[in-house]
């Protein structure tokens, strides 16, 4: 497998590194939405958010937090989006697990919105019930 996120977390392609551990690499993104546009990348391949286990999951979300922390005290951003994609539909177009984190300033016009629609009362039953059941 040729996974260029894979060969940038372990180093094996140059890369402008904020935070490294045992388990990940935080670095730029090299097509950033803003300004202070990093992506968070296990040093271990995982396609997405549903093959990567659990516990890395969650050290994943105290990282982007400890992230998020440092950028707006170094770079006075207004706020943070934190993006995980998963699936083509979704908008990920590497399929190795990894995390966002966007400075967000004010009148930037990044996106990461949508218009909202309507939950109606037959959807909310639905989908409450099916949800339900496959959380079983």
């Amino acid at each position: 497998m040729d996974c260029i996120f894979c060969r940038i977390a372990a180093g094996e392609i140059p890369s402008a590194t904020l935070y490294e551990d045992e388990d990940f690499r935080v670095i730029l993104d090299l097509g950033p939405a803003t300004r202070g546009h990093a992506l968070i990348l296990p040093k271990a391949h995982y396609r997405n958010l549903l093959e990567i286990p659990e516990e890395l999951a969650g050290k994943a979300m105290i990282l982007a937090r400890k992230i998020v922390a440092a950028g707006k005290k170094a770079l006075h951003c207004d706020g943070y989006n934190v993006v995980q994609n998963n699936g083509a539909a979704a908008g990920q177009t590497v399929f190795h697990f990894h995390m966002h984190l966007i400075p967000r300033y004010e009148g930037d016009q990044a996106g990461v919105t949508w218009k909202p629609g309507t939950l109606t009362e037959e959807e909310k039953q639905e989908i409450t019930a099916c949800m339900t059941e496959a959380l079983r």
